[in-house]
């Protein structure tokens, strides 16, 4: 059990998960659409437009997607569980997804939004999690657990997704 529920990574630790992801999933942090999607996509793994987000202007349908990718993050981990929250070339957190964001608690670091930056959340396995990318706008889920547990509420709230597996999905 951690003692704080959110935690901020310690500089070698830091490197040290930022090395791996980037290892793991060799992200190619960019803004150009030639070079997207910025990571190697796990088979596992569905990507969304966010654009459905577009035209939301009480923010129901965002807040609905962070709330089923919460949810769906926090029951991949379990009750003892923590998950890493990494924002790109800024403080990353180590956090325990089921003693934040309720009454009386922290709020969830970060967002399953892409808000600027590239925002990840990682369970400690990088079994499962998400990948936000600003410039495509775009979500990607990956972890068989965290699909079977939230895809058909994504795709209610974002629509179809535009890749399976890291390969385009035919629109039609």
């Amino acid at each position: 059990m951690m003692e704080d529920p959110v935690a901020a990574l310690p500089e070698a630790e830091y490197r040290r998960v930022w090395d791996r992801f980037y290892e793991d999933f060799n992200f190619r942090p960019s803004m150009s659409s030639f070079k997207w999607p910025a990571i190697k996509e796990p088979v596992a793994s569905v990507t969304w437009s966010l654009s459905a987000l577009d035209d939301d202007p009480g923010y129901e349908r965002l807040d609905r997607l962070v709330e089923v990718v919460e949810e769906g993050l926090a029951s991949c981990v379990g009750p003892q569980g923590t998950l890493l929250a990494l924002d790109w070339q800024h403080t990353s957190y180590r956090f325990a997804p089921q003693e934040v964001g309720g009454p009386g608690q922290p709020a969830w670091p970060l967002s399953p939004y892409p808000d600027g930056d590239y925002y990840i959340y990682l369970s400690e396995d990088f079994r499962h999690g998400s990948f936000g990318h600003p410039w495509e706008e775009s979500l990607c889920l990956f972890g068989e657990e965290l699909l079977d547990a939230v895809s058909a509420e994504v795709d209610k709230v974002l629509g179809s997704p535009i890749r399976r597996s890291g390969k385009a999905v035919d629109p039609a």
